[in-house]
């Protein structure tokens, strides 16, 4: 019998185990990275350093997503306002407000505001803002109706089944672009405005990529 198995075959039982051990542990670390409220699941709403609403921010008084998010429509990620750009409201309004006292250390600082990142994709995908917004797809496809959350939670699952929906479909979710920022538009349902709608993805060259390399570069 020793001819036939070497003796390093009596420590074969001993690697089976630890490398299925390690393969779970891998397995379980994906899972948890990438199946979890961060990247797929409706609902997840972080607790932020600071209670800003967008309800009030967006919805009552009107305030452009562009202003604070300054960069969407030239960049391909979305900035998070800086410090400043809340302190050029709030260095006249509600000056003394607890509730803005991380925003005050941070003008005074330098230091960002530690926002707690809600919307994130998994590293493999990629996606680009600015050219989502120049063929008039609008924040709501992706982020709901932000404008009337006190706090900012995932609205969307942002799944890949998700992304091709819209992207089989274009006609479906573009906007003229002056509607692009308004969150509360609605589709038109008289047939003529319905056709130059639809003509928007023809005029605006609209050719959403459905293959693996449009989104995993």
């Amino acid at each position: 019998m020793s001819q036939l198995f070497p003796k390093s075959a009596n420590r074969l039982p001993l690697q089976i185990v630890i490398y299925l051990f390690v393969l779970g542990g891998i397995a379980s670390a994906g899972i948890n990275y990438y199946a979890t409220n961060k990247y797929s699941n409706v609902g997840y709403t972080p607790v932020q350093p600071v209670p800003f609403s967008h309800a009030l921010h967006n919805g009552q008084l009107g305030i452009d997503c562009r202003y604070c998010h300054s960069f969407e429509e030239k960049s391909g990620f979305s900035n998070v306002p800086t410090s400043q750009t809340c302190m050029n409201c709030h260095s006249l309004i509600k000056t003394d407000s607890p509730l803005l006292a991380p925003v005050r250390a941070s003008y005074a600082s330098g230091d960002p505001v530690p926002w707690i990142q809600v919307h994130i994709l998994p590293d493999y995908v990629y996606f680009n803002h600015s050219i989502h917004l120049a063929r008039g797809i609008s924040c709501v496809e992706c982020h709901g109706q932000i404008n009337r959350m006190e706090v900012v939670g995932q609205a969307k699952s942002l799944t890949m089944g998700f992304c091709l929906d819209c992207h089989r479909d274009p006609a479906a979710h573009i906007r003229p672009h002056d509607q692009i920022t308004n969150l509360d538009w609605q589709r038109p349902t008289d047939p003529v405005e319905v056709k130059k709608i639809e003509g928007y993805v023809h005029d605006w060259n609209v050719k959403p990529p459905q293959s693996c390399s449009g989104c995993h570069r």
